[in-house]
């Protein structure tokens, strides 16, 4: 019988510790050589590795003395970034202002209001796709995000640019994936939204053994850090790949990437679902992007390799697109 986890005494303490889970189903299914590992962030309490960020920035916030008791805090956010931090804020007393583009799905909007947030909606450029937020659609909430800072006096999390983002996963999920798996990891794979999470685990992994091979997974229609994208089109992928260069993403750290791996819609698509059906894993379009080019560096140049990734996120907070039939 497993031993049940301690009590906690308050929800901010179940976030982090998730599991790590064996694709081997997938692996036999497909005929493939090596193994998968992915690791179930949606088992922190607002459903996403943005938990662990949240947390790390607001307390570090607050020990520093450049977030003050009861201060208002906003952030631009796709969505999960925004229910971690509307979790924090609420159980530390700050007001949280939530900007967003109308682009995502309603689910993380709906979610963000029952947690307490106030969420702030943009309207997207002319002529864009719902459910496709482009680097156009997330500078206009980047101007609304900065006039609703001023106007409240409050304190901006800036996830693009703080370094408790990356802290987060350098310090804990990098540490927790490489004690699961028992140091049996040979590559991994992050799909960079604000490369908080791609910076820190590979960090943490390199830093345990230096040959451990990283790879970016971008949208092919925005294949910026890559360069194979120069005029970026909009995508299905929320929370990653925002079509920013280098010197407009300060967190990624081109010195950790071993190879950079473009996906299509359509793929990330069948594989989210392929994870689903087969695994029982309900994840969201970034976490298929992880899985679509995991098993791609399966059937190349990973062949017989052990590839860990993130499930970045539940499928829950995508049941109003079309990710799932």
């Amino acid at each position: 019988m497993r031993t049940p986890p301690p009590l906690a005494t308050s929800i901010l303490e179940t976030i982090g510790h998730t599991p790590l889970v064996e694709l081997a189903r997938l692996v036999s299914l497909l005929n493939l050589s090596g193994r998968l590992l992915m690791k179930l962030e949606y088992f922190s309490p607002g459903g996403s590795k943005k938990d662990r960020v949240a947390l790390q920035i607001i307390r570090q916030a607050r020990q520093d003395g450049k977030l003050r008791e009861g201060q208002t805090v906003v952030e631009l956010t796709s969505g999960n970034a925004g229910t971690g931090l509307a979790i924090v804020c609420r159980m530390l007393g700050h007001p949280f202002v939530a900007v967003m583009s109308r682009g995502n799905s309603i689910e993380r909007v709906r979610m963000m209001a029952a947690l307490g947030a106030e969420v702030v909606l943009v309207d997207q450029v002319p002529g864009s796709v719902p459910g496709q937020v482009s680097g156009a659609d997330l500078a206009l909430v980047e101007v609304e995000t900065g006039r609703i800072v001023a106007e409240r006096s409050a304190f901006r999390v800036q996830q693009f640019e703080h370094p408790g983002n990356v802290l987060a996963h350098e310090q804990q999920t990098g540490p927790e994936l490489w004690e699961q798996s028992g140091g049996m990891i040979d590559a991994y794979v992050d799909c960079p939204g604000t490369s908080g999470s791609l910076t820190g685990v590979a960090r943490a992994l390199k830093r345990k053994n230096p040959s451990v091979r990283i790879y970016a997974v971008e949208p092919m229609s925005a294949a910026v850090l890559s360069g194979r994208t120069t005029a970026p089109q909009g995508h299905r992928i929320q929370g990653a790949g925002y079509s920013r260069s280098d010197p407009e993403l300060p967190l990624f750290d081109r010195s950790l990437v071993d190879g950079f791996l473009p996906v299509t819609d359509e793929d990330v698509i069948a594989s989210a679902r392929l994870l689903a059906r087969e695994e029982g894993v309900f994840a969201g379009f970034s976490t298929a992007a992880h899985l679509t080019a995991a098993l791609r560096l399966l059937e190349t140049t990973e062949r017989g390799s052990t590839i860990a990734m993130l499930a970045c996120d539940s499928g829950m907070k995508y049941v109003s697109t079309d990710l799932y039939e």
